[in-house]
């Protein structure tokens, strides 16, 4: 969608020219589908319908504020494009009755942008309100962390074993053993010690008797 002289110069005379008027109500603008859902790649179909059979301007302005030629639509449904082309790769155009349409083929993201329909009506310069045509903003969303969910119940440690109860009972019967005989051994000891304490006093006492007698 190049610059076009011609549109400049229409512009220039109709400046030049009593009765400007920035929007009329000469024609409305609308789109045959729902520009919110426009996708890139998907047809974009706009259509101007006037009281007017004088021929109509399709221009667009982008973001920066530049005007863009597209389409001139003469009352006789003939279309002449940039550079005086009456086909165009990308653009479709005609007049059906007293309404002019207009069909991106393949909407790209340099599409978007105001449209506007302009005609020259007794020497006035008439815009139609602007129709803003934009593909949908799309938010990239962050990657969030997924998290493991904790699995219910008690986890069983993989260092957990299965008592052996033959060990279990074989460590009992040790510590009731050494519970049990450790004591009657000191007992018996002890005992052992007594007795030969005993002997020892008897034979004491026997020798001290007979050394008496004598």
């Amino acid at each position: 969608m190049d610059k076009s002289p011609a549109l400049f110069l229409l512009l220039t005379l109709g400046l030049c020219c009593p009765g400007i008027h920035g929007q009329s109500n000469v024609f409305k603008i609308r789109s045959r589908s729902d520009i919110t859902q426009l996708r890139e790649g998907q047809r974009l179909e706009l259509e101007c319908q006037s009281d007017k059979e004088s021929g109509a301007f399709w221009i667009r302005q982008d973001k920066s504020g530049t005007l863009h030629f597209i389409v001139f639509i003469s009352s006789i449904s003939r279309s002449t494009f940039n550079r005086g082309y009456s086909t165009s790769s990308r653009f479709e155009a005609g007049k059906d009755n007293k309404i002019y349409w207009l069909v991106v083929k393949s909407f790209t993201p340099q599409d978007e942008g105001k449209y506007f329909c302009l005609m020259n009506v007794n020497q006035m310069l008439h815009f139609s309100p602007g129709q803003p045509v934009f593909l949908p903003v799309t938010t990239t969303v962050a990657p969030t962390a997924s998290r493991s969910t904790p699995r219910q119940g008690t986890a069983e440690d993989p260092n957990t074993k299965t008592p052996d109860p033959e060990r279990t009972q074989e460590e009992l019967n040790f510590f009731c053993h050494i519970f049990i005989w450790v004591p009657l051994a000191g007992a018996c000891l002890l005992l052992l010690i007594a007795l030969v304490i005993i002997i020892v006093l008897c034979q004491r006492t026997r020798r001290r008797r007979c050394r008496c007698k004598r």
